[in-house]
């Protein structure tokens, strides 16, 4: 970066210093931090890898955990079952009306799997390029699929590399019911990571973590509509979205947003030579999960005292599940704080005990009872 290049972006952070792209809104009314999360009951047994869950028709629960999609089932969901493994990372999962199971498969692409036919089914590039970083998919009730790449050409365990990068080469995919007759319906996205079909059923939305945003877009005969964005500069990083079954939405954010982060997003100089020089485990950027490694960057505030972090201190790790309603409104949230156990929020889905969480960071499956 030049001289040149430095004056202009001083300008700019003085001219709109309060802009969008430099206030990081305060965690406040229907996102006023709690403990909640914490209280939160632990289903089973770790589950080291675990990305996302789904329910199923039969009340059991799909579950992806490293390189396996899992069945929990019975009561408290104590009963396990691998479904499939695969030889790249399972992540996003969706149902399909006609029973089917959608996984989304690190450097593979999409795979429909069904329990009746014992070949799954496989979505491996659509335009000429590799599905290699598929982070979420979803089907609407006529069959059509519908999947967001959080990179093009890049797996989602580079994610970390991609934000301090600062690209935007994601994009939203759509195929029949046979994973047949793929097309790009958006390119050039920040890192879209979520999907799902709104519950009036004509509706798509999606978010973009980079973007801190949640957009959607009309779904037609023919394909879908212009995006509008609902939500924009969220407090932190929006993972997947899954209906709660009663007109709205759970949204997992994966890390929060902090200051010292977006400094050093504005850094090109010092964040080019951190990228250069350093395994990334140990970069200043969000992580699912802080605090095990003595190596780790952190802030003052961060420091523990007496064996105790505090809850307020600036977070490396933040475990946080946001309730929406059906216009995109939080309503609820609830929260794991700096310190706590469960951070990492990548996915939740409703079933008739609750609300069941995934906690990447933890590696731990979390049932908050009651509606939420």
């Amino acid at each position: 970066m030049g001289l040149f290049d430095h004056f202009l972006r001083d300008i700019r952070s003085v001219i709109n210093r309060d802009g969008e792209d430099n206030a990081i809104p305060p965690l406040d009314g229907a996102l006023s931090p709690n403990d909640r999360l914490d209280a939160c009951t632990v289903i089973g047994d770790p589950l080291p890898g675990l990305d996302d869950v789904v329910a199923a028709a039969d009340g059991a629960l799909f579950v992806s955990a490293g390189k396996c999609v899992l069945r929990l089932s019975g009561d408290g969901f104590a009963s396990r079952a691998v479904v499939a493994e695969f030889e790249g990372d399972a992540g996003g999962l969706a149902v399909h009306p006609d029973g089917r199971l959608l996984v989304c498969v690190a450097g593979r692409g999409l795979v429909a799997l069904d329990p009746a036919r014992p070949n799954p089914h496989w979505l491996n590039a659509v335009d000429g390029q590799m599905l290699a970083g598929l982070t979420s998919v979803a089907a609407s009730a006529d069959g059509r699929i519908f999947a967001v790449e959080g990179s093009s050409g890049r797996p989602p365990d580079a994610w970390r590399r991609d934000l301090m990068e600062k690209r935007h080469h994601g994009r939203l995919i759509a195929c029949d019911a046979s994973l047949g007759s793929p097309a790009t319906l958006l390119q050039g996205l920040h890192y879209p990571y979520g999907i799902a079909i709104a519950p009036n059923r004509s509706e798509l939305w999606f978010t973009e973590s980079w973007a801190h945003r949640i957009s959607r877009m009309a779904l037609s005969g023919s394909g879908a509509g212009h995006p509008i964005v609902i939500q924009r500069n969220l407090p932190g990083y929006p993972a997947r979205l899954k209906s709660d079954g009663r007109g709205g939405f759970y949204l997992g954010l994966f890390a929060r947003r902090t200051h010292l982060i977006e400094f050093v997003l504005k850094e090109d100089d010092f964040r080019q030579e951190m990228i250069a020089g350093m395994p990334p485990d140990y970069w200043i950027a969000p992580a699912y999960a802080g605090g095990a490694d003595c190596l780790e960057p952190m802030q003052i505030g961060g420091v523990k005292a007496l064996g105790i972090q505090k809850p307020w201190a600036p977070p490396r790790s933040y475990g946080l599940l946001v309730h929406l309603d059906g216009d995109g409104e939080a309503t609820d949230s609830i929260h794991s704080r700096a310190g706590g156990r469960f951070h990492g929020i990548t996915g939740a889905c409703a079933t008739p005990q609750g609300a069941v969480i995934a906690s990447r960071g933890a590696g731990c499956l979390l049932l908050a009872p009651g509606e939420f």
